[in-house]
């Protein structure tokens, strides 16, 4: 199929639907202003065209001796009264005013209507037309409104769009010029383009892969963490391919009713297979693929659209290029039935970016933008294991404000650093002024996590240590950088970072002889890699090679679940324990063999606030080889130069 006659004919669809959008909204209106001008006039008419007042009966009889009463009709309840002149007081300015006031026994009135010349009479009761008016307003109005709404809400539904469109797709059609996305823009992750890009080829050249047998995947599922680019991964096949896109959330498949979101499922793939070739992106497919079970909780509103999708997916031939693809970061929930082949026959991994791969997304990111000459891309992925593109690129986003903010127009490495440290710890907490006596144990506790990763070889160098607090909550943190990418830890480093995390109480309880509430989050750190390396890495000799957690929702907060009795869980804790406590011992031995090394960094830290990784070697180095004179001297030194 043309592209360019592919594109003209959603041109026209859309247009289409526009002028029929416009043509119910118009007929709206003009029902409604029918149905208001019905019932002014019924109004009217029901009130005789006239306005009525009511007044007293001594207001009445001042009238009638006054001379300006015209007519009086004297019925069985109420006198009404015709004045000779009209006052314009009504909405109607053409609407004759009339007066009406209660009956009340009076003998002289005729003599006194004969003597104004009033003309007067008895009414006789149109009890019929009183009858028939009331009938029309308060039975057939209302009944003849429902019937009319209900009359549009059918034609409604019987186009196809359900009740107020509820059972409608509202699949957003997307082509090349809307997304604006291709692979170039996508990096870090080349083995998910690759896939995709067979993917793109057999929709341009299906001729080539149907000589020898090849039949297109009938789905690719997107797997991975989140910000890592699945949707931006999706966009850009859109953009390559070239052919109709169409773009869904799965939670917009989910209603209340129970059948609307099969409707829908139906409705899209009516579509997708009148534009054909064409690809179908479902993003969180999770929210309606969860695996069927009978448990109390299940949604018959998702199991049945999930079984629509299923029959969908079985129903349609690949030979006219329709593609689902569909992304989702919870892969272990969904059905085994929807992940068979034939179905989703590709799971495509989108992981978190190795070191190439983020050196490659922080190129892409900051190609619009300036940068000088000490700009290192290479550092700044290094310091920054474990982010996704989406991290990445807010980094680069906080450097170039960093570098505004601070009157430069282009951005230095510095600025990339502080950003890595906004995204990380949060912003400075200027305002958070703490005492002489926080500040040194803050210092202190620092200092400890530092030295103790100088002491150990198979611990990360220090980049940078500050105590200034920042917004997430930290009173001062140290920085630490690989000197290159790993993918594997021995147990001797996983060791040496628990030492690592534990040095910082350890400090606190060496210089002040007590231990405060800011290692907290070093202890959680430090017990959840002591209870893995027990649980899960078998590198425990109580346990062995026994697996005793399994970790779900893997692409999200990695949680473990436990896999063993009541009595074997109690005995992982007491291993743990017994790790933390030599740990923590090992780093108190650390620091008091360099308590030296320990104060005079501490109190150059105090001093500055912040000091970087290679400051802090250059006093540990010239401490640790000289005697305390010398060493206070080349403490004051680095004073000085600083």
């Amino acid at each position: 199929m043309d592209i360019n006659q592919n594109n003209n004919k959603d041109s026209n669809n859309n247009n289409n639907n526009n002028r029929k959008h416009n043509r119910q909204g118009w007929m709206l209106v003009i029902l409604t202003t029918l149905i208001t001008t019905f019932l002014v006039f019924s109004l009217m008419d029901f009130a005789g065209g006239a306005t009525t007042k009511e007044i007293s009966y001594d207001e009445f009889r001042d009238m009638v001796a006054a001379g300006e009463v015209e007519e009086v009709i004297i019925g069985s309840d109420k006198l009404t009264i015709k004045p000779r002149s009209q006052e314009q007081e009504s909405l109607f300015p053409n609407v004759q005013i009339t007066y009406y006031t209660g009956v009340v026994p009076d003998e002289g009135l005729t003599e006194r209507l004969d003597k104004a010349g009033v003309r007067y009479y008895s009414e006789i009761p149109d009890t019929v037309s009183a009858i028939f008016w009331n009938f029309m307003l308060t039975v057939i109005l209302p009944f003849g409104l429902i019937f009319i709404f209900m009359s549009f809400m059918m034609r409604k539904m019987s186009k196809g769009g359900g009740l107020m469109g509820i059972g409608k797709s509202n699949a957003k059609m997307y082509v090349e010029k809307q997304t604006g996305v291709t692979f170039k823009d996508v990096a870090g992750q080349d083995e998910a383009k690759e896939s995709l890009q067979e993917v793109v080829d057999f929709l341009h050249n299906p001729r080539k892969y149907t000589e020898v047998g090849a039949k297109l995947p009938k789905g690719a599922l997107l797997v991975g963490p989140p910000g890592t680019g699945k949707t931006l991964l999706a966009k850009a096949v859109a953009g390559e391919a070239k052919v109709p896109f169409f773009s869904v959330s799965g939670s917009e498949f989910v209603e209340m009713y129970v059948g609307v979101g099969a409707s829908r499922v139906r409705d899209l793939f009516k579509q997708a297979q009148s534009m054909a070739p064409c690809i179908i992106f479902i993003d969180e497919i999770d929210a309606i693929g969860k695996s069927r079970d009978n448990a109390l909780g299940s949604n018959d509103e998702r199991e049945q659209t999930l079984n629509q999708i299923l029959s969908e997916m079985d129903g349609f031939s690949t030979e006219k290029g329709l593609l689902l693809l569909a992304a989702t970061n919870r892969p272990e929930v969904l059905d085994p039935a929807l992940l068979r082949p034939g179905r989703f026959d590709r799971r495509i991994i989108v992981d978190k970016p190795d070191l190439k791969g983020r050196v490659d997304v922080l190129k892409v990111h900051s190609k619009d933008v300036r940068m000088d000459e000490t700009v290192d891309l290479e550092a700044i992925a290094l310091a920054t294991s474990g982010a996704v593109g989406s991290d990445l690129a807010n980094m680069i986003n906080e450097a170039a404000i960093n570098a505004v903010k601070n009157g430069r127009k282009v951005v230095s490495q510095k600025d990339l650093f502080e950003a890595v440290e906004v995204v990380l710890v949060g912003k400075e907490k200027k305002d958070r002024i703490m005492n002489a006596e926080e500040r040194r144990i803050v210092s202190y506790h620092e200092v400890g996590h530092a030295l103790v990763s100088a002491l150990q070889k198979d611990s990360e160098p220090v980049q940078k240590i500050t105590i200034v607090p920042r917004t997430m909550g930290a009173l001062g943190y140290v920085m630490q950088t690989p000197e290159e990418e790993k993918y594997l830890n021995t147990k001797a480093e996983l060791e040496a970072m628990i030492v690592g995390l534990l040095a910082g109480r350890a400090a606190e309880e060496i210089v002040f002889d007590t231990v405060t509430t800011g290692a907290s989050n070093d202890i959680e750190r430090a017990t959840k890699i002591a209870r893995a390396m027990v649980t899960q890495y078998g590198m425990s000799e109580r346990f062995g090679l026994m697996g005793l957690e399994s970790i779900q929702h893997k692409y999200l907060d990695g949680r473990a679940v436990m896999n063993c009795g009541e009595a074997t869980a109690s005995e992982i804790d007491a291993e743990v324990m017994r790790m933390l406590k030599g740990a923590y011992e090992e780093a108190k031995r650390l620091l008091s063999e360099n308590r030296e090394a320990l104060d005079k960094i501490a109190d150059f830290l105090i001093e500055k606030e912040t000091i970087t990784g290679k400051e802090f070697m250059d006093i540990f180095h010239k401490v640790q080889g000289m005697g305390d004179e010398a060493g206070t001297a080349v403490a004051e030194a680095c004073f000085e130069e600083e």
